[in-house]
């Protein structure tokens, strides 16, 4: 073979190695997740290609019905409904790296936030969300819940 050849067929195997890498990379913040405050957790998952993320279990901290609706949600039709599977992460696309482009729920406040993911170890979700501009942000961290 010529080295022409060799070079161009470096390049296909490190282009497909690398499409592969990125496959990969885009669904290790797939799994369980646990809150800051690890009263909540939450199970983020590919839903086609954009993510979502839904509560699937809160620690129990007083018998209050209220705990477990989402009595602060600014939409008053809205304060009835369970907390336990509600989708509080939706709309993220994979870009650059990190998921962005979502909307982030917060049951806490009752707002929803722009927002974006990004893995920053392999047990670490940072958590990014915007209120208007992206200059006016909080961020959080995520831990992932061990099987």
């Amino acid at each position: 073979m010529k080295p022409c050849n060799y070079a161009s067929l470096s390049v296909i195997m490190l282009l497909l190695s690398l499409g592969s890498l990125l496959a990969q990379s885009k669904s290790k913040v797939v799994g369980v997740w646990s809150n800051t405050e690890n009263t909540a957790r939450i199970e983020i998952m590919e839903n086609g290609t954009q993510l979502i993320g839904k509560i699937i279990w809160i620690k129990q901290v007083e018998e209050s019905e209220e705990t477990f609706t989402d009595v602060l949600n600014s939409d008053t039709s809205l304060r009835d409904r369970p907390l336990m599977g509600l989708t509080i992460l939706e709309g993220f696309q994979y870009t650059d790296g990190k998921w962005a482009d979502g909307k982030i729920y917060d049951p806490e406040s009752g707002i929803s936030y722009a927002g974006e993911l990004q893995l920053k170890k392999k047990d670490i979700l940072e958590i990014k969300g915007y209120l208007g501009e992206s200059w006016v942000s909080r961020t959080i961290e995520w831990n992932r819940v061990k099987k």
